[in-house]
């Protein structure tokens, strides 16, 4: 049993964020059933090369879908229709958390708000995603990870520094705004539940990506309002430690995190240049970050003459952190990786290998571990059976079903 089995998600977000958030809690045991428009759900689904390969012509799953899907039940409802929205409201009913990335004041109109939701059921947490939040001049506009990277200041930190090749701001490669987002929701959700242990009442939880962005600065938005100057590009290397960064190698690369003083003294012994932890203008983390071009100036001639595994274990046998810069495939066949169990193959009857590919939750529990019950669904997998525990005939379902109002597998 799963740490959340006693608890029912109704999820009616997609793509990404509000996804993330609803694999979480799936995996941590909730039922999570995820609300998607009949006939072509999730945009994600559509997202593609690549494919799940299949034994049928059926095109598979896209690989951006299965990432934040797993473990929940597809119910495909079109709640544009009067009888869709009455079922979402008896599903409400009986759900402990309300999951939704509509724009503000969407589901309004539909009488799924919080405020239509809670006169239903009190003890309802509903947690709204969006771009900006509730309120705000920006309010109504559409948030995308991209366009929030852009303006939360990340981009403007993130690349080459200036007057380097290549030089200009850059996304970071995964869409980290709403992985964020999604483990904030989960974050606010889990603690409004354990608030409603003990008041008996559910709440409204209003999270933005555009918040969490500028949250998650950490110590680049500290240096800016603490100095009052606007960090700045530094390509790889660290704002305020030094030596933090990327360094050419006769082979290749290495990542070099001295992370203080007595580091960096062994670092120094090793690469023959035991004058260099002595020397005044380097002694000291503060003034490496000070003089840090003219350290950079002596360290990279030297590193560039060993190579990278030459490096790394002679570095790792003085507990100097160091590491190599490896691929995605290199990450997966890292031995700690494959130590960690990082790597999961799901049954699946529907791909060709019998199995689908998935990346295991990073927590290990104890006493209620993470389970892995099912992949990513198909479209409306479960319609019948959602609807069948709602309460509906078979007789109702398939008029719905005529209707185009529900669709299943």
């Amino acid at each position: 049993m799963g740490a959340l089995s006693h608890v029912r998600v109704l999820d009616m977000s997609r793509i990404l964020a509000g996804p993330w958030a609803g694999q979480m809690l799936a995996d941590l045991g909730a039922d999570v059933i995820k609300v998607e428009r009949p006939k072509r759900g999730d945009d994600t689904r559509s997202w593609g090369p690549p494919w799940v390969p299949t034994h049928s012509d059926r095109r598979g799953e896209a690989a951006y879908y299965l990432c934040a899907n797993r473990n929940k039940r597809s119910l495909a409802l079109d709640i544009t229709s009067p009888q869709g929205q009455e079922i979402i409201r008896n599903l409400a009913a009986s759900s402990d958390i309300f999951l939704e990335n509509y724009k503000v004041g969407g589901l309004k109109k539909y009488g799924l708000d919080y405020d239509s939701l809670k006169k239903i059921n009190p003890r309802l947490i509903y947690c709204s995603i969006t771009g900006f939040g509730q309120d705000g001049p920006y309010a109504k506009r559409a948030g995308y990870d991209f366009l929030i990277q852009a303006m939360s200041g990340l981009m403007s930190i993130t690349g080459e520094k200036d007057g380097n090749p290549g030089a200009g701001p850059q996304k970071v490669g995964v869409a980290l705004t709403d992985v964020l987002t999604g483990m904030y929701a989960t974050t606010g959700v889990l603690a409004a539940l354990a608030s409603r242990d003990q008041t008996g009442e559910g709440q409204y939880i209003d999270i933005a990506l555009m918040d969490v962005q500028v949250a998650c600065l950490a110590n680049q938005a500290m240096n800016y309002l603490v100095s009052g100057n606007s960090p700045q590009r530094l390509g790889n290397a660290h704002p305020n430690i030094v030596p933090y960064q990327s360094f050419e190698t006769a082979d290749g690369y290495m990542v070099l995190a001295v992370g203080n003083d007595d580091q960096f003294a062994k670092f120094c012994h090793e690469a023959g240049l035991p004058e260099l932890a002595q020397d005044k203008r380097f002694t000291a983390n503060d003034q490496r970050v000070a003089y840090r071009e003219p350290l950079l100036e002596i360290l990279q001639p030297v590193i560039r003459q060993r190579s990278t595994a030459d490096w790394i274990a002679s570095l790792e046998a003085l507990s100097v952190p160091c590491g190599p810069i490896n691929s995605i495939g290199e990450a997966f066949n890292d031995p700690q990786i494959k130590a960690r169990g990082m790597r999961l193959d799901i049954p699946n009857p529907e791909s060709v290998s019998g199995t689908m590919p998935s990346v295991a939750n990073p927590l290990k529990m104890s006493g209620t571990p993470i389970t892995y019950d099912t992949p990513a669904p198909l479209l409306g997998q479960h319609t019948k059976a959602i609807l069948d525990e709602a309460g509906l005939s078979k007789e109702q379902v398939a008029l719905l079903l005529r209707e185009g109002i529900i669709s299943d597998r």
